[in-house]
């Protein structure tokens, strides 16, 4: 549950990030982990052999997830109420 939460997540960061014209390679962290996320969504991940795998692309997702978000802080404006 927990990977389809985030592979959802990533995906709409970087639909967000290519937006709001986020830098090139931060598009490129989320865009690369939403593609891993997405192609495990079709693997067993429970399979010993993919464990490192995923828990790692997990790791990097939640890197580049945190770098859009502090990113989003700095540049894009917020919403007045």
């Amino acid at each position: 549950m927990q990977l389809m939460h985030l592979a959802r997540d990533v995906k709409t960061a970087v639909e967000l990030a290519i937006a709001a014209f986020a830098p090139g390679d931060l598009v490129d962290r989320l865009a690369l982990a939403a593609g891993y996320l997405d192609a495990f969504a079709t693997l067993d991940p429970e399979a010993p052999a993919l464990l490192p795998v995923i828990n790692r692309t997990m790791e990097r997702a939640d890197i580049a997830l945190s770098t859009w978000r502090q990113w989003q802080k700095e540049h894009l404006p917020r919403a007045q109420a």
